[in-house]
């Protein structure tokens, strides 16, 4: 199983608002499905827990977040990792190095590839940070939008091409152009970099692309 093992610097620029510059609300990592170890972050991500990129992947994810019970947030993630749930979202407790806390919401997702489980996309919600400026210019046709709320959802490419009702060799095909169009590596990167462009709908399952980013 191949993972992104670098950091992601795609989505992580500021976006600039004649005030200043303000960040994007939702940060995002990789994390493996076989032991919850970040495998790859942005470097806001790394940044709420005073770290770089490089320093935080290896680390597992219950040590650097804590829900209202430990052992709930464990056996959530332990039910991504073995296929029993698609997602969840629940709000955490995050710690830094220096002891420095900070609450956010966070969503983890299993994306399913061709061969089965591919990673975990984790994405952090800061309660005090401001919503995100959205990319107007990532518009999607309606059958690209549609593959790419199945590949956030978890789906495989079997069950997408049931959906839509295309050839696997036609999924994989749109799925490639997506990865490209987004400079994604993999599906993961895929889903990560949609959900830090604003393209989906927030609180919304299963994901679904904004209305005005559809063509």
């Amino acid at each position: 199983m191949s993972l992104v093992t670098t950091s992601i610097t795609a989505s992580s620029t500021a976006d600039a608002t004649a005030a200043g510059s303000r960040r994007r609300r939702t940060y995002t990592a990789h994390a493996s499905p076989e032991d919850m170890t970040i495998t790859a972050a942005e470097a806001d991500f790394a940044n709420q827990f005073g770290c770089t990129p490089g320093d935080i992947c290896g680390r597992e994810l219950c040590e650097l977040l804590h829900g209202r019970s430990p052992a709930r947030l464990r056996q959530r993630f332990t039910d991504l990792s073995k296929g029993r749930s698609g997602w969840f979202t629940e709000r955490v407790t995050g710690r830094d190095d220096a002891g420095r806390t900070f609450r956010a919401d966070l969503t983890a997702i299993a994306v399913t590839g061709p061969a089965g489980p591919a990673g975990l996309v984790i994405l952090l919600r800061p309660m005090e940070d401001a919503e995100p400026a959205r990319d107007r210019e990532q518009t999607l046709s309606a059958l690209d939008a549609r593959v790419l709320e199945g590949v956030a959802s978890g789906a495989s490419t079997v069950q997408l091409a049931g959906r839509l009702y295309l050839s696997r060799q036609g999924v994989e095909y749109r799925v490639g152009l997506l990865l490209r169009r987004f400079d994604a590596p993999n599906r993961p990167a895929l889903v990560a970099r949609a959900h830090a462009s604003g393209l989906f709908a927030g609180g919304q399952w299963p994901p679904k692309v904004l209305p005005e980013f559809i063509e």
